[in-house]
């Protein structure tokens, strides 16, 4: 005889949309809105303080760093002191920091606030990944995942849209306020959360010294650094760039490409959980490639919207992909470790990107940055057939 009991345990492992993944989805959109509205606004913002494509390179790489150097932390402060304590530490150093920024004076004051933005959103966003793993059934990680990353994707199609718009009718002091009170809201809807409880057997095995990655989730986190340095290049210089080559309408860019990328939420997480990350990856990263010669190019408004929707399409396809691929295969008490590797490698390509390009737009031009990125997303393509025929042939003298 099946009892009520038994039904609901066989429908529920199925069902991505409860209560909490609601509410994780939301406080991610805010903070994501607030941390968005400040990426083409910042180095305006660095400008008007007096400083050059050099300082505009070290200011972005920093906060990255920062929140790279955290994440091995938060990893194991997951497993031992919980979710909601990680999450809710982050976002309230985030606020705070982001809040600092409308009254800094100085680049020597920014730049140390921005250290600590890096800090809080190494917490966060660590922690928040792996609460979504938690909330998302096993067998839809790649579909729930999706559905999770159109949260920032929504946010990546307000933000600097928003924060450009509003640059030109109010202060920066005002803008920055604006992103801290983002921030806020998404640490309130944080708190009614219901979180997985601490493991106390899994989080004494957590505690090995020098223990900063999840193994499993290397050879992903690895290609992503390669695709995330094209976003360092864009984030950092595109609005520069544009400004440079007279060419109108650098906020739509980002729509175009918020856009697009939600489109890829809407099937590349299915494709994944069918198909695996062949069929993802691949379509995804050539994309990314197409998309950073049209930028290295940049005639018109017209190719800089078509490189637009190839990179929301081609990153919205690769990033979830490369996510679930980090968590599947490592073990429970293992999903936030996994999750700071993962996202660890985000920031360092991010961070190496930016400083790099930098240099390279002080010594010769802004298009230099995405024949280079062009250079690093292909290198990415090249190591992924590696390591897939490399594991492919294993499998085959295994059986």
């Amino acid at each position: 005889m099946t009892t009520n009991s038994q039904v609901k345990t066989s429908t529920i492992p199925d069902k991505i949309w409860s209560k909490d993944f609601v509410l994780i989805c939301l406080a991610n959109f805010f903070i994501f809105l607030g941390f968005q509205m400040t990426l083409p606004t910042l180095p305006l913002f660095v400008k008007e303080l007096g400083g050059s494509d050099q300082l505009i390179g070290v200011i972005v790489g920093v906060f990255t760093f920062s929140a790279l150097l955290l994440r091995p932390y938060a990893g194991h402060a997951l497993e031992s002191k919980g979710r909601g304590f990680v999450y809710m530490t982050g976002l309230a150093i985030f606020v705070l920091s982001v809040g600092s920024y409308a009254f800094a004076a100085s680049i020597v004051f920014l730049f140390i606030m921005r250290i600590m933005q890096g800090v809080g959103w190494g917490l966060s966003t660590t922690a928040t990944g792996t609460i979504a793993t938690d909330l998302i059934p096993p067998k839809r990680r790649g579909e729930g995942m999706g559905y999770f990353g159109l949260s920032s994707n929504l946010a990546l199609a307000f933000g600097p849209t928003l924060g450009l718009t509003l640059v030109g009718h109010i202060s920066f002091t005002q803008l920055f306020l604006i992103c801290a009170l983002l921030g806020f809201v998404a640490f309130l809807l944080s708190s009614r959360i219901r979180y997985k409880k601490v493991d106390q057997l899994a989080a004494k095995t957590t505690t090995v010294k020098f223990d900063i990655f999840e193994k499993t989730a290397i050879q992903p986190a690895v290609l992503l650094f390669f695709i995330t340095v094209t976003f360092g290049g864009i984030t950092s210089f595109l609005p520069l760039y544009a400004e440079e080559k007279h060419i109108l309408g650098i906020e739509s860019y980002f729509l175009v490409f918020a856009l697009f990328l939600m489109v890829s939420r809407t099937f590349a997480g299915k494709i994944y959980d069918k198909k695996g990350h062949v069929y993802v990856f691949l379509p995804g990263t050539i994309l990314i490639f197409c998309a950073m010669l049209l930028l290295s190019w940049l005639p018109s408004t017209f190719i800089m919207l078509i490189a637009a929707g190839m990179y929301g399409l081609g990153f919205g396809s690769v990033q979830p992909a490369l996510q679930a691929w980090s968590v599947d295969k490592a073990p429970d008490n293992r999903k936030g470790m996994a999750n700071a590797t993962f996202f660890s490698f985000f920031d360092l390509g991010v961070g190496i990107g930016a400083i790099t390009f930098g240099q390279l737009a002080y010594m010769f031009d802004y298009s230099v940055i995405y024949v280079t990125s062009a250079g690093s997303v292909l290198f990415s393509i090249i190591l992924y057939l590696y390591l897939f025929i490399r594991t492919k042939r294993k499998n085959q003298a295994a059986a």
